[in-house]
């Protein structure tokens, strides 16, 4: 029942304000979103391939003295490779192709002179290296820049094949960056009109099912032309691009659905004040969105305790995304509503009545058989969680690029010809007056380690001694002998290098996770009692968040690191889970699971502080939150899983893991397990202690 007017709350006068205003609102959004969509397009090719290195951390130490030192001949070097299959090193063609090789890496002025090339074990391979005059960002952009140029050297005419292919970490990341592009395109293609039916099946009516994609579009563009802005004076991980369109899109649109269902509602109730119900949309609704809204940031912002500016860089671009998605749902969503919401009706449109019988009857059947739906519930979520024991972590490897590009091309040449430690050779740098000869002795000696070459003097006395090991770049045995070459070598010593920089990553984020998610974890528990002025529930709440992680972890390391779905999604399983998974994808899923947790215990608690009867209170809020949950969710999988299937490969691992998430999260906890557990506990959930109570802001949903 909805009675008095809620002008006493901020929410509520937000929400009549915006929609008094209406015409002054939606003018400034629409010339703040023209604006920012003028520099919005840009974002994307302004964005960086790189910033993968761990601030502070001794594989960054040894890059700057060799970028200092050693005419940039790091990680981020250019490498070509010229191979062929017919032809040897010695012959006339295969020079030409070195010569023309080194004039176009001389025609780009981010790279130095290029260093003779080095023929591989086969004689029929040869790489030549130059260094990066430039920093990684400008690096990745040259490789790109040359890219096709190195790439037309190739040829297959009667004299002979020959495949030219430029490879090397900032190829990688170009090569990674154009494909990532165009799955990223087709994901985009998919992803809108699927949208578009889930909401007109959802709301019954074309007018309500527009309102969420004009109301995510507004937020999405204004914070990527803010973006495009940011990047003219700092980098920005070209992952801040993927993962705040993904994210914003599918918070928008869910804090639309749940804001506009209860609008509906208010105004099938109040159809002579749509002023009204604007305000009490915002302040049962709206005031659920805000709270998942903080709570997602919340989420967000501890990604940032990672020192890894890629990882920065991609929370603080979500951030601002989700923070403009959830501002236009305050204010621009409550000026675009009005009884014209209905129309163009369809034949399933219901009366306004958001409280669902079908869903009511569904809840009834959870409360009587309690007890099985909630054992039923956790075994399943368990059972679906048991990978997780046994996941396995890792780097990122080449395959991770198609075969036919040119970067794993000559990876794969490089591995063949070498050794399978070709393609991530090992730097060691000796600082000035250290013995250069001992060390490079401590590193042949090594186990592990198939070659070192002398030392090599610097500008400034340091000396480098390049190492090749026995292992590919990114396997753990490769990790792990940076470990031990860390152990032998002698104080003052740094062990740089692509390998040693995979270490360094892997490790912390194995370090950081912890202190992560514990932040999430506590934060999100602190701000649902904040909502919801409940111990238990919120307890419950976070636990059972829990649950869906793991279950969904569980099915990610089934379909990834098992490879259970790489036939089916067309990828090569690498044996693991990216090493940035556990950390970043659990900040995501639980902001996700937070989403419907805050709508649906939001309603709960108003259910209670109306009636009393705690049984009644998980009934009423099943049945009034039940369609637009599921209809939510079927948008975030939706958009999800299409970002998986279209995809690269760590987009697939986040598509699948966050719609499973989803998926498990509003079916089986939100639906079933959190009503069974409410009902079990009674009104012992919502019990706070006084001294809690003295302190909490006075929060309440009823009206």
């Amino acid at each position: 029942m909805i009675d008095e007017p809620v002008d006493h709350t901020p929410l509520a006068r937000l929400g009549r304000w915006a929609h008094g205003h209406r015409k002054l609102v939606i003018t400034v959004w629409a010339v703040i979103t023209v604006a920012m969509g003028v520099f919005a397009p840009r974002l994307e090719h302004a964005l960086s391939g790189a910033m993968w290195e761990v601030k502070g951390s001794e594989s960054l130490a040894a890059r700057e003295v060799i970028d200092e030192q050693f005419g940039g001949l790091s990680s981020q070097s250019a490498a070509v490779v010229v191979h062929s299959d017919t032809l040897t090193f010695e012959s006339p063609e295969f020079q030409q192709a070195i010569t023309d090789a080194v004039a176009v890496l001389a025609s780009e002025p981010a790279w130095g002179p290029a260093m003779p090339a080095q023929p591989g074990m086969d004689g029929k391979t040869a790489m030549i290296q130059a260094g990066a005059l430039v920093d990684p960002t400008e690096a990745v952009r040259a490789a790109e820049r040359i890219h096709d140029e190195i790439g037309a050297l190739s040829t297959t005419d009667d004299g002979g094949d020959i495949t030219v292919a430029l490879t090397g970490s900032p190829a990688f990341w170009g090569d990674f960056n154009a494909v990532n592009r165009e799955g990223m395109m087709k994901a985009e293609i998919l992803t809108w009109p699927v949208t578009a039916v889930i909401l007109v099946l959802a709301f019954g009516t074309l007018a309500a099912a527009g309102l969420p994609l004009v109301l995510t579009a507004a937020g999405l563009i204004t914070s990527m032309g803010i973006l495009f802005g940011i990047t003219q004076f700092t980098d920005l991980s070209i992952w801040t691009f993927n993962f705040a369109m993904m994210f914003a899109l599918a918070l928008g649109i869910d804090y639309a659905l749940f804001i506009v269902t209860r609008y509906r509602a208010a105004l099938h109730a109040f159809p002579d004040d749509p002023q009204h119900a604007a305000g009490i949309a915002m302040d049962t609704a709206g005031k659920a969105v805000l709270f998942s809204g903080i709570t997602v940031l919340i989420s967000l912002s501890a990604v940032l305790l990672v020192p890894i500016p890629a990882f920065q860089s991609m929370s603080a671009g979500m951030m601002l995304s989700v923070t403009f998605v959830l501002l236009a749902a305050l204010t621009l969503l409550p000026a675009l509503l009005g009884p014209g919401i209905d129309k163009f009706a369809l034949p399933w449109k219901g009366t306004g009545d958001h409280r669902s019988h079908r869903f009511e009857a569904f809840a009834t059947k959870v409360h009587k058989r309690r007890v099985l739906a909630a054992v039923g519930s956790v075994v399943l979520l368990l059972g679906l969680a048991s990978p997780v024991l046994n996941l396995e972590t890792g780097m990122p490897s080449i395959t991770m690029l198609p075969e036919d590009e040119q970067a794993r091309q000559g990876y794969d040449f490089l591995a063949a010809s070498f050794g399978p430690g070709g393609p991530g050779p090992i730097q060691v740098i000796v600082p000035a007056g250290g013995d250069a000869e001992a060390t490079a002795a401590a590193v042949t000696a090594t186990e592990g380690i198939a070659m070192a070459f002398p030392p090599a003097p610097g500008m400034q006395g340091a000396s480098m001694i390049q190492a090749v090991g026995m292992y590919d770049p990114s396997s753990k045995e490769a990790i792990d002998l940076i470990g031990t070459l860390r152990d032998v070598v002698p104080a003052g010593v740094l062990v740089g290098g692509p390998v040693a920089e995979n270490h360094d990553l892997d490790h912390t984020l194995r370090d950081k996770a912890p202190l992560v998610m514990g932040v999430v974890l506590v934060l999100g528990f602190v701000l649902l009692i904040v909502a919801l002025q409940a111990l238990l529930v919120a307890l419950l709440g976070v636990l059972f968040n829990l649950l869906s992680v793991g279950a969904a972890f569980g099915v990610g390391a089934l379909a990834f690191q098992h490879g259970h779905l790489a036939g089916l999604m067309n990828f090569e399983s690498q044996g693991y889970l990216t090493s940035w998974a556990p950390l970043f994808f659990f900040t995501l899923v639980f902001a996700i699971s937070m989403d419907y947790t805050v709508f649906l215990l939001a309603s709960t608690r108003e259910h209670f502080e109306r009636s009393g009867d705690p049984d009644e209170a998980v009934i009423g809020s099943v049945a009034h939150t039940g369609r637009p949950i599921i209809a939510a969710a079927g948008i975030m999988v939706a958009v999800f899983y299409t970002f998986a299937i279209a995809g690269t490969l760590p987009m697939k691992e986040m598509g699948v893991i966050l719609g499973t998430a989803v998926l498990l999260d509003a079916l089986i906890v939100r639906l079933v397990l959190l009503p069974a557990a409410l009902h079990l506990v009674g009104t012992k959930a919502w019990w706070l202690p006084r001294w809690v109570d003295k302190v909490l802001p006075d929060v309440r949903f009823a009206h």
